[in-house]
């Protein structure tokens, strides 16, 4: 092939429907590498989390998948990089919420964790046992989650039935 067929076939048609179809099977390998690698780190969050439940929680002593039959309730993966409830234990620097599906979660408050109630940002020793917050943060390969940010809610309510806080009477 010379020099010009080659300049020919750069400038067909073919050349440019041949490296489209190539950009798109880059482009869709890529969106399932991005879909496969998320996928791969929520699986491994929830295996983390059960596998370490007894250390976090003090859980049950057959371990998390001891009553499996029972247990299950049929949900997808725990989520990850958040959780909301009623703190239910304080150790220095991990918290224990229990949110409104009954499950605790263990999370870690960084150096970097910010925490407000309300407006005003408070320190970790300002949180109290029965505090209502909604955290987020990023799951480590304990089945916890390292808190980034905490905001506490103005009231305590019981989850899910009263998501409001009672009238007031006048």
């Amino acid at each position: 092939m010379n020099a010009n067929n080659f300049l020919n076939f750069i400038k067909s048609r073919t050349f440019v429907v041949i490296i489209i179809v190539l950009f798109g099977l880059a482009l869709l390998v890529g969106v399932f590498t991005l879909g496969a690698a998320i996928g791969y780190r929520k699986a491994r969050f929830s295996y983390a989390w059960g596998e370490n439940y007894n250390r976090n929680f003090g859980g049950p002593r057959e371990g998390f998948m001891g009553n499996f039959a029972r247990d299950f309730s049929g949900r997808d993966l725990i989520d990850a990089h958040g959780t909301f409830g009623q703190i239910m234990r304080i150790d220095s620097s991990t918290l224990v919420i229990k949110g409104p599906d009954n499950v605790e979660k263990s999370v870690l408050i960084k150096d970097d964790t910010t925490i407000q109630r309300l407006r005003e940002t408070i320190k970790p020793g300002d949180l109290k046992i029965n505090d209502s917050v909604v955290i987020i943060g990023s799951p480590n390969n304990s089945g916890q989650i390292e808190a980034k940010f905490i905001r506490v809610m103005p009231y305590s309510s019981p989850f899910p039935s009263s998501p409001l806080p009672p009238p007031r009477s006048r």
